[in-house]
């Protein structure tokens, strides 16, 4: 009964847990575990050896694994391992042979998956099979038959076949052996891990009449404990045939060659000789099996004569030596070969042209750019050698720019050598010139191109170095009256050109407030009218300036000439009229002869030159045939005695008329009346008084005018000179289109206004608009005078 009470306990207690089991393998029933265990095993165990327990080694219940389908999952057909479901472990199902798996790989894994249910879990075993020495050594054949000729010169070399050994490591093979002889001896070539190559050398010389035949056995040994080897039987059979062998005139023929030489050209002659006879005596030559495939490429060599020809371009730049190998070989029934080297030294030839190479190149410069700036790195590389290859650089003339040479042979510098200038030549094409020292020489040419940047170094420059402008007074305010020009040879905003009036302190500026300008086309404009009996000239300066940075400018002064307008009508002097009358009164006694003058109407006119020639006319007279009036002078006179039948006033209306293109006048009224004697005394002692006092009056006033007349005359002269250098031509010849002999200068002030003189009659006047001199006033020795118009001229008004 305890013992089926324990039972029952123990059961509730297992299905407890077996339910608790249950639960978590249902929370778990989607969870995968990964995990990874390593295994190494010797191959060609026995079957059912164990390699270990995964069970433990994963840490799983062994009591549960059939229960949790503990199986080896494997993608392979062939089960090479299996796994124990009641203890977890993992035996070989079938023996393993490393070879056949893996080859000669230098590591064999195979990868096994285990797999656990509820919960899943997925386990990966990787067991590497290690190598043992279970292979031999062997041959690919068990006898190898050789013919080697008797008098085999000692040293010669054949090649066995390899012994293969399927084991790796230490278990292939290590070492050949080759049982004692005293005529061969072995030698073994490594080329490589596990490729061991046996040759068989001759140790000393072969003789068939002692020996028709050799056995030797040559033993491969592997590294294996224990070692493992294998053999081959060889049968060296000794030919009675061919016993000497060529002999070349020499070891190595040295020849030099020049590059590009014609296909066909001799290069050398080898010889060697055989002293057999017949077939064993006949030498052929061959290139050597080591000579590379260019040396094919480039020469010929004919196998009967032993003559080394040139069949392809010979490049001293590609390569200067080429050593050729060279055998002679017998035609005997086993040939027996010598080599021997053909050394060609190849010489140079000037075939390369120099190559320029710009490696940094500033395409543009400014012109303000200091001495020595450098443009660009040049290098220059020749292939040739030598001289051939040696190169100097210059570039081409007439440019600002030199070469300079660098540090590093064969590299250059440009720079500029001068100051630069864009308004002279904004572009250089710069060529340079690289020429070897070879002979004949070699040269090559390359156009850097360089364009010179503007800075504003250059002020504006009128078109002229001074202006002179001629207005006419009573201008159009407004009106476009003059234009100046300036030229910038420099660049873009360097060369926008804009102008202004410079307006300074002072009366000389006053005027040319007056003026304003266009600032980007340089039209002058008059804002006022200008009347020349104000101002007769003046100047100003204009200033152009260019928008640089910073900005420049220049100026220039204009000079300004007002031309007159006839604009100003006469103006009566006298005779005056008396008491705030029109008229002015005169009295004549009755008992003058012909010709007593009257009276002399004088007349100013503010105009000048012809505007200011003055001519006077009767418009009206009561009795034309009593009175008459000189054009010219303005006197007035009798013509004819008075008789009892002449009225005793007379009425004269005198027109008094400029000689402008529109021409201005003024009248004057005169009265004349008739006095007899007695009257006459003392109309003429009033007159005489008066005229005395007048006199008196002129006599100071033509004093003060000769000495002003005779320093404005000096002063005309010199600027009639100045003028003549640089007052325009056309406007003097449309000044005075009458008579091209005539000139004018402005004078100043009342005296005197204008200057004129004929050059053919050398012969001169002065006209004021206020005097007239008649008589002939010496100038010098030279015989000019200044003298009144001839009659018919015109004439100014008067003051006598």
């Amino acid at each position: 009964m305890g013992l089926f009470t324990m039972g029952y306990r123990g059961q509730r207690r297992k299905n407890a847990l077996q339910w608790m089991i249950t639960h978590l393998a249902f929370l778990l029933c989607f969870l995968k575990t990964y995990a990874q265990i390593r295994y190494s095993i010797p191959e060609e165990l026995k079957q059912g050896s164990i390699v270990g327990n995964i069970a433990q080694n994963l840490g799983l219940d062994v009591n549960a694994l059939v229960e949790r389908r503990f199986r080896i999952v494997s993608g392979s057909k062939e089960q090479l391992l299996q796994v124990n479901q009641n203890n977890g472990d993992l035996y070989v199902n079938k023996i393993i042979d490393r070879e056949e798996l893996c080859e000669r790989n230098s590591v064999c894994v195979i990868n096994l998956k285990t797999v656990v249910e509820n919960p899943l879990e997925i386990h990966y075993v990787a067991i590497e099979i290690l190598d043992i020495n279970d292979n031999s050594p062997s041959f690919p054949e068990n006898e190898k038959r050789l013919e080697i000729a008797e008098l085999t010169l000692p040293g010669a070399r054949f090649q066995l076949d390899s012994a293969h050994d399927p084991d790796i490591g230490v278990n292939s093979i290590r070492l050949y052996k080759l049982h004692q002889d005293n005529h061969f001896e072995l030698e073994v070539r490594d080329r490589g891990e596990d490729n061991k190559i046996p040759f068989l050398v001759l140790k000393k010389a072969l003789d068939r009449e002692l020996s028709t035949e050799h056995k030797l056995v040559l033993t491969a040994i592997d590294g294996g404990n224990p070692q493992k080897s294998g053999s081959l039987n060889i049968t060296i059979v000794v030919l009675d045939v061919n016993d000497n062998r060529p002999i070349f005139n020499q070891d190595i023929y040295t020849v030099a060659l020049f590059e590009n030489v014609p296909f066909g050209t001799v290069v050398t002659k080898v010889n060697a000789t055989d002293l057999d006879e017949g077939p064993n005596g006949e030498v052929v030559y061959s290139f050597g099996n080591n000579i590379k495939s260019k040396v094919y490429e480039l020469f010929n060599l004919d196998a009967n004569t032993g003559e080394i020809t040139v069949k392809g371009g010979i490049d001293f730049e590609e390569r200067d030596v080429y050593e050729i190998n060279v055998q002679a070989s017998d035609k005997g029934q086993v040939p027996m070969t010598v080599d021997c080297s053909v050394v060609v030294k190849i010489k140079d030839v000037n075939d390369n042209a120099p190559d320029i190479e710009i490696t940094s190149l500033s395409g543009v410069i400014a012109e303000d750019a200091s001495v020595g700036t450098v443009i660009a790195l040049i290098s220059v590389t020749d292939l040739d050698s030598g001289d051939n290859g040696q190169v100097f650089c210059t570039v081409s003339e007439s440019v600002p720019f030199q070469l300079k040479s660098s540090f590093q042979d064969n590299l250059f510098s440009l720079v500029t050598k001068s100051r630069l200038d864009r308004e002279t030549t904004s572009q250089y094409n710069i060529t340079l010139i690289a020429q070897d020292r070879g002979q004949p020489s070699l040269s090559s040419e390359k156009t850097i191109h360089v364009s010179i940047s503007d800075v504003n170094d250059n002020r504006p420059v009128f078109s002229q170095s001074s202006y002179t402008l001629y207005l006419t007074e009573n201008n159009p305010p407004g009106m476009a009256v003059f234009s100046v020009s300036a030229s910038d040879p420099d660049q873009n905003e360097n060369a926008v050109v804009s102008y202004y009036i410079f307006k300074g302190e002072g009366k000389e500026n006053s005027e040319s407030s007056y003026l304003s300008i266009n600032s980007e086309n340089g039209n002058i404009y008059a804002l006022k009218s200008f009347d020349f009996e104000n101002i007769k000239n003046f100047q100003f300066q204009v200033v152009a300036k260019d928008s640089g940075v910073p900005s420049l400018s220049s100026n220039v002064t204009v000079e300004v000439y007002i031309l007159d307008q006839n604009d100003n009508a006469p103006v009566i002097l006298s005779p005056l009229s008396r008491n705030g009358s029109a008229e002015a009164v005169e009295q004549v006694p009755r008992n003058v002869n012909s010709g007593y003058l009257v009276t002399k109407v004088r007349a100013y006119d503010a105009d000048i030159g012809y505007n200011a020639w003055l001519s006077f006319s009767l418009q009206q007279v009561t009795d034309f045939s009593l009175f008459g009036l000189d054009r010219f002078t303005g006197q007035i006179k009798t013509l004819r005695l008075f008789t009892e039948t002449d009225e005793t006033e007379h009425k004269l209306i005198i027109v008094v008329k400029d000689n402008g293109n529109v021409s201005l006048s003024t009248t004057a009224t005169i009265l004349i009346t008739t006095v007899e004697k007695t009257e006459t005394i003392a109309v003429s002692d009033i007159k005489t008084s008066a005229t005395s006092q007048e006199g008196n009056n002129v006599t100071f006033y033509l004093i003060i005018t000769l000495g002003s007349v005779s320093f404005l005359f000096v002063i005309s002269i010199i600027t009639l000179i100045a003028m003549q250098c640089c007052r325009p031509q056309d406007y003097l010849n449309k000044k005075y289109t009458r008579d091209p002999n005539y000139a004018e200068v402005s004078g100043n002030g009342t005296l005197c206004h204008s200057i004129q003189y004929r050059a053919g009659e050398k012969r001169y006047m002065l006209v004021g608009p206020r005097m007239s001199i008649g008589s002939t006033i010496g100038l010098g020795s030279n015989g000019n005078s200044l003298i009144a118009p001839e009659r018919g001229a015109h004439a100014p008004g008067e003051v006598s």
